[in-house]
């Protein structure tokens, strides 16, 4: 956590390593992740999910979508994290929304709703501050998919791997790219990299 420049309470350390265990005893029976060594989960699910607090918008108040949220990631660890924050986890899965149901009620994650729709079909009565997916999809596609979600002046956030050359290429005019960003995780070698973007309103 020091490593990311997060400063986060004991209370929300137990509360993670609390969501790493109902997600590995979830993991047996409905394969919700790849990974099934529990400190690989800690570097590769909530530290790379966790990343990304820094850059999203430090405001007390705020409206997140977690798109294709599949396990929570990074939907679960940032509503731990942000109890403040209103997070919403978006998936078109039962099983994986039936596990988010469940981790919100055990872990009391109040500011957490969970939606079974793909994105295409979901319409919020609001839109959101924060409209972020992790290894979801390329980026015209998510954008395609995602940007009638985001609320005036809201930011489109994808997690990538590798940095995203062509995808970046490929976006929709509609949809600028504001910042492209390398991020380092503690425990994983691989490349990170987060790409924010916004609408361009008439």
């Amino acid at each position: 956590m020091a490593a990311l420049g997060l400063e986060l309470d004991a209370a929300v350390h137990a509360q993670l390593l609390a969501y790493l265990a109902l997600l590995d005893k979830w993991n047996r029976t409905y394969n919700l992740t790849a990974i099934r060594d529990t400190l690989r989960m800690v570097s590769h699910h909530l530290l790379d999910s966790l990343a990304v607090l820094p850059r999203l918008p430090q405001r007390t108040r705020l409206r997140l979508l977690d798109v294709g949220s599949g396990a929570g990631l990074p939907g679960i660890p940032l509503a731990i994290a942000r109890p403040e924050w209103s997070i919403t986890l978006l998936d078109s899965n039962q099983k994986k929304c039936a596990f988010l149901r469940q981790a919100a009620a055990e872990l009391f994650l109040h500011n957490v709703e969970v939606v079974t729709s793909r994105a295409e079909a979901f319409a919020p009565a609001q839109g959101f501050d924060v409209v972020i997916a992790r290894a979801l999809a390329d980026l015209a596609r998510l954008a395609e998919t995602s940007s009638h979600l985001l609320a005036p002046g809201g930011r489109l956030v994808a997690m990538k791997g590798a940095y995203p050359a062509d995808e970046l290429a490929r976006v929709p005019a509609p949809i600028r790219v504001v910042e492209t960003e390398k991020l380092t995780v503690p425990g994983i070698e691989g490349h990170r990299h987060l790409v924010i973007m916004e609408a361009v309103r008439a």
